[in-house]
């Protein structure tokens, strides 16, 4: 898909050093209570849930820990209720910026993003403002040496959009999100097993940024990620690959 935004290389990076761990038990936790109020306990029944569960269990959350979420969110007991915010904006040199959270407050929260843009050279904007940039789509990755005609073939076959090679030669099967699962379990039958799998936001476009702009987008991606009630940060930023090779592996 054109413009996929490396953001999600950063994350990934990132989300690999241990001082971002306890942030991430707490992102999942609220995903899996908030998809667990909603749609039930019952992962085989609620896909929502299914996913966050398979996250943090790749994060290796304890199975307890989850399970008490789940129950807890599930009976009313005990569980605060988070609500789902969406708030948009523009980063330095006019990159998009969309971020979902789940909080109890949502004054609270809203006052921390707009911080977090006016601190960093961007502005908070109106609902719509760069959404329709975006459109959802289910991405499952597969490692680099799976053979990209024989995926792509299975991929197609089982309903999906496109399969799409990333430069380090790791694959990506993307799927309406309606028909993720379908893809997913269909594929895993006939022996291709995604690394891992999610529903997500990309952009059509990317902007590309250097110099200053850049390193000024990064710290405002850096500054919402960090933020308690933020759960998944968006942006179509392009990051110069040798500001990317400073990042801490």
């Amino acid at each position: 898909m054109a413009g996929h935004s490396k953001w999600a290389n950063i994350q990934h990076r990132k989300g690999a050093q241990d001082k971002l761990r306890a942030r991430m038990f707490t992102r999942l936790l609220r995903e899996i209570a908030s998809a667990a109020r909603v749609g039930g306990s019952d992962a085989v029944a609620n896909s929502r849930l299914r996913l966050a569960v398979e996250k943090a269990r790749a994060a290796s959350m304890p199975r307890d820990t989850i399970e008490r979420a789940m129950k807890r969110a599930a009976g009313g007991a005990g569980a605060a209720e988070f609500q789902a915010a969406r708030y948009e904006g523009y980063g330095p040199g006019g990159a998009a910026v969309m971020i979902d959270c789940l909080t109890d407050n949502r004054n609270r929260t809203v006052a921390d993003v707009r911080h977090a843009f006016t601190s960093h050279g961007g502005h908070l904007g109106a609902d719509g403002s760069v959404s329709y940039l975006f459109r959802q789509v289910g991405v499952l990755s597969f490692a680099p040496g799976c053979d990209e005609d024989s995926l792509m073939d299975a991929a197609l076959d089982a309903g999906a959009e496109d399969v799409v090679t990333n430069a380090d030669a790791s694959l990506e099967v993307l799927t309406a999100p309606a028909d993720f699962e379908a893809v997913r379990t269909t594929l895993a039958k006939r022996g291709y097993a995604a690394v891992s799998g999610e529903i997500t936001q990309r952009a059509a476009t990317g902007a590309v940024l250097a110099g200053a702009a850049a390193n000024e987008m990064m710290e405002l991606l850096e500054a919402l990620e960090e933020l308690d009630d933020v759960q998944h940060v968006y942006s179509n930023a392009e990051f110069p690959d040798e500001l990317l090779a400073r990042l801490p592996a």
